[in-house]
């Protein structure tokens, strides 16, 4: 079988290493890739958003399997259109990419179907935003309705915060107001095909620029698996009340679901909450989550395309992995490109370096986005895990390189979450 993998950041480098080891794989392709991708697949020169030119690629080679990794092609119906091909697809089409497409949409599903999420409230503009300020008390949630790659939501103390926030984010279309909830944050993912859903296991990322969770948020700085405060208990809570419910929500109102669903929750002191969700495999959590699977991923994602995911399971490692993302200078807002980047041949054998922005220049490997790769390591321990993963980062370097170095830390192992 051959699998085409639509991305280029660390998500699809993550997924694309993990999917070639299996012996059901003759050939990965990714689209468009990036430099680092080139050592386990091939990269085809199409962008993530030429959804015909990549349904034509597919059909001529003959590709067995499309993995659609951002976000972005789902919410316009890539998947759809695959599937008017004839195409094996994993990734939801649009009607159900809405639940990330629109924070209002997914606030409203759950409204409807009683999954249990934050009070909130949706407002056309930002002038019906100011007129619901001071609904909800402070710290008040503000998101963007729509996609923002993990940058459209802030957090605001005061009403002064909270005016500012919604004047910033005037002109982006609706807006959803939120009360902030304090607990554990944590990533669960489930493969859906519609019918039945397939756990993950837990992971929990870092979406603050600055060590100590300050500074902007970002489309995340690090991530570990698994996460010791998300019990079994809670991950049976998970189950039973959000991705059935979900489940359940989708049936009623006709969207099929073939793909990931990622639940951003907090366990809150009254019982799990779902913060956010996600249409696709998150980015940093993919690059722990790959390495910590037992076996050969590529059953189960066939069987979410072709519905019958009571078929499939996963058995996991029982080693913790660590990520920690390096990014640019000036990352989130406006990251330096161009940086030559070295070390990577002195990275220790049993660290994982997953490209994120990177591109080849001539001989160079140069920086080529904000997130540029995501080092990840594999311990017995949180603590083993995450001194690999740093001996890693210690190792390569680029001009004006930044990194979080609170990750995994024996104090946010168990940290206290906040909203995304």
């Amino acid at each position: 079988m051959d699998i085409l993998i639509v991305g280029s950041g660390g998500r699809e480098h993550a997924l694309a290493w993990k999917i070639r080891q299996s012996p059901l794989v003759e050939r990965v392709w990714v689209a468009p890739g990036n430099a680092g991708i080139t050592g386990c697949a091939t990269c085809v020169p199409m962008r993530s958003d030429d959804t015909s030119g990549l349904a034509e690629f597919a059909v001529q080679h003959r590709v067995g399997l499309v993995v659609v990794g951002p976000e972005e092609p789902l919410t316009k119906g890539i998947a759809d259109v695959l599937r008017a091909r004839g195409l094996l697809v994993v990734g939801p089409g649009a009607a159900g990419a809405r639940l990330e497409g629109s924070k209002s949409f997914a606030k409203g599903f759950c409204e409807r179907h009683g999954i249990p999420t934050a009070r909130g409230i949706r407002c056309e503009d930002a002038g019906a935003a100011l007129g619901h300020v001071s609904d909800l008390g402070f710290p008040l949630v503000v998101k963007a309705d729509g996609l923002a790659a993990g940058k459209g939501v802030v957090i605001a103390t005061t009403q002064g915060e909270a005016v500012t926030a919604i004047e910033s984010l005037a002109g982006r279309g609706p807006l959803l107001l939120e009360e902030f909830l304090t607990g554990r944050e944590c990533s669960l993912l489930f493969l859906c095909d519609g019918k039945t859903v397939l756990p993950f296991a837990p992971a929990r990322d870092y979406k603050r620029a600055e060590d100590g969770d300050m500074g902007p948020n970002t489309g995340g700085m690090g991530s570990f698996s698994p996460v010791p405060d998300v019990t079994s208990a809670v991950q049976r809570e998970a189950y039973e009340h959000i991705a059935l419910g979900v489940l359940a929500g989708l049936a009623d109102e006709q969207i099929d679901y073939r793909g990931v669903l990622y639940a951003g929750c907090i366990v809150a002191q009254d019982g799990l909450k779902v913060l956010e969700f996600n249409c696709r495999f998150g980015d940093p959590e993919t690059q722990v989550l790959m390495p910590r699977i037992q076996g050969d991923l590529v059953p189960a994602l066939v069987a979410c395309a072709e519905g019958r995911l009571a078929d499939a399971w996963l058995e996991w490692r029982e080693e913790t992995a660590v990520c920690v993302q390096m990014v640019s200078s000036g990352y989130p807002a406006a990251p330096v490109t161009g940086m030559i980047i070295g070390g990577l041949d002195k990275v220790p054998q049993d660290v994982m370096v997953f490209h994120g922005g990177t591109r080849q220049e001539d001989d160079q490997l140069v920086t080529a986005g904000g997130r540029v790769v995501g080092v990840t390591a594999v311990g017995a321990t949180m603590a083993e895990a995450r001194t690999r993963a740093y001996a890693g980062v210690n190792a390569i370097h680029f001009e004006g390189a930044q990194w979080r170095t609170d990750i995994a830390s024996d104090v946010d192992a168990t940290r206290k979450g906040e909203q995304t």
